[in-house]
């Protein structure tokens, strides 16, 4: 057979034959977004409303300032104006700030905490959990005695010394909110460890001669990943409301700089007379916190779907 022959048969033998005989064309690839379904993410609207929430604030924070054009911490004479005003769509505040601008400007300090805060937690909690579940004996004894004792203290008890012990500020908020939620993905991770170090594939690999660092990083970790990235994003939750709350009681992110939960404690005053000076920050924080629970529990579902069971 001649190569031009060869390649006419390769290609038909490729193609899918239609009804009449002819070949027809192959079925198209799902998109990226059709995957996702697929699996199971996505597939409930208050879902799918979360994840649009969660990317749009993110655009927000990341993009929102450079498209604002008004300062956020600029004083003005035009105190007070209320909504749709010229040139200030959601009014000013009682020092002639824009309410916009400060919104806008106002999502990125708290997500940077937020997101900060629970990547500090994560690489604790994780990797005391790993060790302590691999390890077991008096190794998972100790470790798992100081968890318990961090966990039967008030997480925002917790966070308030280790906060005021710092002093006010973006970092020591970061670390306390941190260290604080890291106790219970400890607990969950050292359940997790503990439960795939007693399968073959583990004893095997320790009977093998591999070295500790590289089963914990390359065969437990990858197969305990989904249940853990679920439980992350709930954490995120938990630490924006840690960040808000304590902006709120001036531990936080201080001022000039805009920020959701300080505004909430700066515009209580007008509660009455200007109530979305409270109730905007207050409601975009508590979205945020509701839709990383519903991402979550979306998460834990198709990456877990025998844990969700």
């Amino acid at each position: 057979m001649s190569d031009h022959a060869g390649a006419h048969a390769g290609a038909h033998a490729g193609a899918v034959t239609g009804p009449s005989g002819g070949p027809t064309a192959a079925p198209a690839r799902p998109g990226r977004l059709a995957r996702l379904r697929q699996r199971g993410i996505g597939t409930s609207w208050p879902a799918l409303v979360s994840w649009v929430f969660l990317v749009a604030i993110v655009l927000v924070a990341l993009a929102g300032p450079m498209l604002i054009s008004a300062d956020p911490v600029r004083q003005t004479s035009s105190a007070m104006l209320p909504f749709g005003s010229p040139g200030h769509l959601l009014g000013t505040d009682d020092l002639g700030r824009d309410e916009l601008a400060r919104l806008v400007h106002g999502a990125r300090p708290l997500l940077f905490v937020a997101f900060a805060s629970t990547a500090l937690a994560a690489v604790l909690g994780t990797g005391i959990g790993l060790l302590a579940g691999y390890a077991g004996g008096i190794v998972e004894q100790v470790l798992m005695r100081v968890v318990d004792l961090a966990l039967a203290f008030p997480s925002i008890l917790l966070v308030i010394l280790l906060v005021a012990a710092a002093g006010p500020g973006t970092t020591s908020l970061v670390i306390g909110v941190g260290v604080s939620l890291a106790p219970g993905l400890a607990r969950l991770a050292r359940a997790l460890a503990a439960r795939e170090t007693a399968r073959d594939y583990i004893v095997a690999a320790r009977l093998g001669g591999t070295r500790t660092p590289r089963i914990l990083a390359q065969e437990i970790l990858p197969n305990i990943a989904g249940p853990l990235v679920a439980q992350v994003v709930m954490t995120l939750s938990v630490a924006a409301g840690f960040a808000a709350g304590l902006s709120y009681l001036g531990l936080g992110i201080q001022p000039p700089t805009p920020d959701w939960g300080y505004m909430v404690q700066a515009g209580q005053e007008f509660l009455y007379s200007a109530p979305r000076l409270v109730v905007l920050p207050a409601a975009l924080t508590l979205l945020f916190v509701v839709a990383c629970n519903f991402v979550g529990d979306d998460l834990r579902d198709a990456l877990d779907p025998k844990g969700s069971a």
